[in-house]
């Protein structure tokens, strides 16, 4: 009985084994065809721009990070440093750069892009403009933000860099500045390179440097549709109007890097940015986009607690755009002596203007040709000869401009003519010639002309006069002007913020010195500016190398406060 038993077991084993295998194969068939799918294969990245070789994992399991904007903390991350390839959201990186060239004054939004043979055989997605053609900054703007123009972003970096290779590079350069360490591009659009990955952690840094930094432009990627040439054109970004709070702000897309998305959310005071990259489909990512915003977004601080590069987000302050264009390529201001040279303070310019008017010519002095002094940017005319007693025209002084300074407006002014008499002038030492900095404009004269009938003798006695009140017209500083920037300053500089209080500015100095290394050495100091009807205190460190400011950037990232490096 027991062993009839034993052979009905045996059999029954044997009829269920090659049915259990079969099992067994297609599920482990099925993990397979699931791990080829997530691990398609395998990229190797070739050293460029100075990224080391390194080999990419093209994988479809999403990359994901939630940041709080107002006070830099990590909200979810899941392989946020993951190396992908950033498709389309390589162009806000190209808007950046455009940014700065608005805010800079070389372009305004009515400029022409040129759209070159390179820039219109870009492949689709593109708006199709043909070589020789061009579209003003702002609808290049909005054709990048819905559209996803890979043509129109080739123009942009070919206007802004010279050729698509040298932005590329500027792209990098800005990305690691920012702490994008592990991100390099290879072109301005996006489209397939192998040598261009980033990380989700990368771009959520870079959405919201681009809102810190540009809130006046920075609006356009709220922009729903483009209307061009006849055509409503819609934006890629679908959460645009159907999830709460959501402002922006890019889509992207290629068949290695998967369905990307950088989003911003705004609601009762909170501010998160959040990344997805290596979406399956558009909709799984949007899904997934959606409901990290609504699991996250109470998890912020409700008003900003970090320290941002720029204070105000949501509402852009205008931009002064006689304050930050180029210097004006024109002769430099002559004055009629190198030394001495008087310092006035706005006060005392009309009074000035009234009594140097432009008067009626007898005879000319010869005009001494001006040399460049080593004085942070300002020209100062050589000595010139002695200058006999002859009556000649006065000429209204002239403000000496200063690098990186805003030209003042000037209206011309029609005044009677008066005749008066040129002198020489006694010689002071070069440091009564002072407070010029890069971020005030005084107005600097030569030699005061001496009034008609004034004798040799008096004319010395009003030479000494005139150097003591050089002195005087030097603008006193106060306690909260020590630390103002005052002299040139070499190397790099890093900027940690800017506050309309500059006890604010240097408790942000305080701050930094705790969290990196890197800015102990540095040289702390603070720059009053004016924005508009505000002014403003910018907290920044100078006399650093390029890699010592890369360095301290990301040791105070990382510790939840703003910081960007400049070269001085």
């Amino acid at each position: 009985m027991l062993a009839a038993g034993a052979a009905l077991v045996l059999g029954m084993m044997a009829a269920t084994a090659p049915a259990e295998a079969r099992s067994r194969h297609r599920h482990y068939s099925k993990h397979r065809v699931h791990a080829t799918w997530h691990v398609k294969r395998y990229v190797h990245v070739r050293k460029r721009h100075g990224v080391r070789a390194r080999r990419v994992a093209v994988v479809q399991m999403p990359a994901e990070y939630v940041m709080d904007a107002n006070s830099g903390r990590v909200l979810h991350a899941h392989n946020e440093n993951v190396e992908r390839h950033p498709a389309s959201l390589t162009k806000v990186m190209t808007l950046y750069l455009l940014f700065e060239q608005l805010e800079a004054g070389r372009f305004k939004l009515d400029s022409e892009i040129p759209i070159s043979a390179h820039a219109a055989a870009q492949a689709p997605s593109k708006l199709g403009l043909r070589p020789g053609s061009s579209i003003e900054v702002e609808d290049a703007i909005k054709s990048i933000v819905t559209k996803s123009a890979n043509d129109i972003a080739v123009a942009i970096g070919e206007a802004v860099g010279g050729s698509e290779d040298r932005f590329a590079e500027m792209m990098t350069r800005r990305a690691h500045a920012l702490g994008m360490s592990r991100t390099n591009y290879a072109n301005a659009s996006g489209l397939p390179n192998s040598e261009q990955v980033t990380t989700a952690r990368d771009q959520a840094v870079l959405a919201k440097a681009i809102q810190e930094r540009f809130p006046k432009y920075y609006r356009y990627f709220s922009t729903r549709v483009f209307n061009f040439a006849g055509r409503s054109i819609r934006n890629h970004n679908h959460l645009l109007g159907r999830v709460e709070g959501v402002d922006g702000i890019k889509t992207g897309y290629t068949v290695k890097a998967g369905f990307n998305l950088m989003t911003s959310a705004r609601r009762d005071g909170h501010h998160i940015v959040g990344v997805v990259l290596g979406g399956h489909t558009a909709r799984a990512r949007d899904a997934r986009m959606a409901s990290l915003v609504e699991n996250n977004i109470d998890d912020g601080a409700v008003g900003r607690t970090a320290v941002a590069m720029v204070e105000k987000t949501e509402e852009a302050r205008p931009v002064i755009r006689e304050e930050v264009r180029p210097m004006p390529k024109e002769e430099p201001v002559r004055v009629a002596a190198a030394e001495p040279m008087r310092l006035m303070p706005p006060a005392q310019i009309e009074s000035v203007r009234a009594q140097a008017a432009p008067a009626r010519v007898e005879a000319y002095a010869p005009r001494p040709q001006p040399v460049r002094a080593d004085a942070g940017g300002l020209f100062l005319g050589v000595p010139p000869a002695p200058i006999p007693n002859r009556t000649v025209a006065a000429e209204r002084p002239r403000p000496a401009y200063v690098s990186g300074v805003a030209r003042v407006a000037e209206a011309p002014v029609d005044r009677p003519t008066e005749k008066i008499k040129l002198r020489a002038v006694a010689r002071t030492p070069a440091a009564a010639v002072a407070s010029a900095t890069p971020s005030s404009l005084r107005w600097v004269t030569g030699a005061q002309p001496a009034r008609k009938g004034e004798s040799r003798d008096s004319s010395k006695e009003t030479a000494k006069a005139g150097h003591s009140q050089v002195a005087k017209a030097q603008p006193k500083k106060d306690d909260d002007e020590e630390t103002t920037a005052t002299v040139a300053r070499t190397g790099w500089i890093i900027q940690i913020g800017a506050t309309d209080d500059i006890a604010k500015a240097k408790e942000l100095l305080s701050r930094a010195k705790g969290h990196s290394r890197a800015v102990a050495k540095a040289q702390p100091f603070t720059e009053k500016v004016k924005k508009g009807s505000e002014t403003l205190w910018r907290a920044r460190f100078a006399g650093l190398q390029e890699n010592a400011a890369e360095s301290a950037c990301r040791e105070l990232k990382r510790s939840g406060m703003a910081c960007f490096a400049m070269k001085n």
